[in-house]
């Protein structure tokens, strides 16, 4: 992690090559969509918010399964590129969204996160999570997507970031792995009522949620046990 790569960086990347990832056309990340997709609801989602969309590669999957979407991306590019991908589906939206930053909509019954919070400082992390964690409905659905070996452009280390979004969240959790391989790991976290209860003395806890969010369990619930920062595995 020696060269991060800021927002102006995605920009260029995306003006220069509409799939510079080959996200619409790779086969392992068309087998990572599909894990993505596995973490919503049967059926069709109520309103699914995407953030960091990129060029849309996953946003026109899920628009196939959301009543409403919104897709957001941070670049005026990326944000085109969304909008391509989703023209003719008239019940998904693409918007323009530099984390972290308010929410399109105050309520949401699922959210999905891939490839994008080892890109964000901690301080901005921590910003998303309790905004996500704000939105989403008791019982909805947050799915998270992400490399587990670090990149020379990381602002984090990936082996631990799902972890720590859903720490600094301070909501309580039933997280469940979807699909984990060698390079990466989808989760499912079901928003449960209220916050943690560590939340009000701003402590996190949970073993449990470390080895679900990084792709090391089946899945578990968050533990309400109250523990110090330093009893939470990096």
């Amino acid at each position: 992690m020696t060269r991060r790569i800021a927002l102006d960086g995605f920009a260029a990347m995306f003006a220069a090559d509409a799939d510079p990832w080959a996200t619409f056309t790779s086969r392992d990340e068309g087998r990572k969509r599909a894990a993505i997709l596995r973490g919503l609801v049967p059926g069709r989602s109520g309103r699914v918010l995407e953030l960091a969309a990129g060029n849309g590669s996953n946003s026109v999957a899920l628009a196939g399964r959301a009543l409403r979407l919104d897709a957001t991306e941070g670049t005026a590019e990326g944000t085109r590129l969304v909008a391509r991908a989703l023209a003719g589906q008239r019940r998904a939206r693409a918007i323009r969204l530099a984390l972290p930053a308010r929410l399109p909509r105050r309520r949401y019954d699922a959210i999905v996160i891939a490839e994008v919070l080892y890109y964000l400082t901690p301080r901005a992390t921590a910003a998303v999570a309790r905004s996500a964690a704000r939105a989403l409905r008791p019982g909805g659905r947050l799915i998270l997507a992400h490399h587990r070996i670090d990149f020379h452009d990381f602002t984090q280390h990936a082996a631990t970031v799902q972890h720590r979004f859903l720490r600094d969240s301070r909501g309580a959790w039933q997280v469940r792995t979807i699909e984990r391989n060698r390079r990466w790991v989808v989760v499912v976290a079901v928003r449960r009522a209220g916050l943690h209860p560590c939340a009000r003395c701003g402590r996190s806890s949970s073993s449990t949620v470390a080895s679900a969010a990084s792709g090391t369990s089946n899945g578990s619930a968050i533990s309400t046990q109250c523990a110090s920062a330093s009893d939470v595995p990096a």
